[in-house]
């Protein structure tokens, strides 16, 4: 505290890290200006005790650097990821294209499933919204959407798709013929998903699992409806 005159002054001066940022924003040429007490600057560090401004200002660039890495390689493998999707996708869709009969583009759908190393791949069809009962060559496609009701709700719930574990009633209803199924995942067929249920079947309980990815399950359950339409009357 000081006089000047018959008048006081207080002086004061309130530093916090607004104040510095402020001051050092209002003032970029501050570092420029004061190059050597920044070189000797010491910053806290949580292993080292501490380190000089410069190396802690490094250091944290050097940590951006990583992350931006590790999100580049991550959206490098999802793009490899999504075209071997799609090639896959393609190539499916063009031998179901030019299948001769249902019979034959069933039989591809399922060595395509074989080909992934999966136990197959089987379609049912609403019997509801198909034509295919007797003396249709299809009846054994038909599955009633009554006896499918408990499944979906206790498996699917108000979502398209079931990846994981069925029990014996579950799998003799939708793969009466199937043996020692594991896992598998389960679309409904249409974009209301009242046309069906396409089946992919694996005998390792592990393989489907909740959480799991459905793009390509959403792709054919979508697709699949107007490709069997070729064959089979809508109601």
């Amino acid at each position: 505290m000081k006089y000047v005159g018959e008048q006081q002054v207080t002086s004061e001066l309130m530093l916090d890290d607004r104040a510095v940022s402020d001051y050092l924003l209002q003032h970029p040429d501050f570092f420029i200006r004061n190059a050597r007490q920044v070189e000797q600057m010491l910053v806290p560090h949580p292993v080292r005790g501490s380190v000089s401004l410069v190396e802690w200002q490094l250091g944290r660039q050097r940590h951006h650097i990583g992350q931006l890495e590790e999100e580049i390689t991550l959206l490098m493998e999802q793009a490899s990821a999504n075209q071997q999707l799609f090639d896959r996708l393609l190539t499916l869709q063009g031998r179901l294209a030019s299948a001769p009969s249902l019979h034959e583009m069933l039989n591809r759908l399922h060595r395509w499933a074989r080909e992934l190393g999966l136990a197959g791949a089987n379609v049912r069809l609403f019997s509801e919204k198909w034509r295919i009962g007797a003396p249709s060559d299809f009846t054994q496609l038909a599955l009633s959407r009554q006896a499918f009701e408990s499944v979906r709700i206790q498996r699917l719930g108000n979502k398209q798709h079931f990846l994981g574990s069925l029990n014996g009633p579950e799998l003799l209803l939708l793969l009466p013929q199937a043996k020692a199924i594991g896992s598998v995942a389960l679309s409904l067929m249409g974009e209301q998903g009242d046309l069906g249920v396409l089946i992919f079947s694996s005998r390792d309980t592990q393989h489907y699992q909740s959480g799991m990815g459905t793009v390509l399950l959403q792709h054919l359950s979508l697709m699949l409806p107007e490709l069997l339409a070729r064959w089979v009357e809508r109601v």
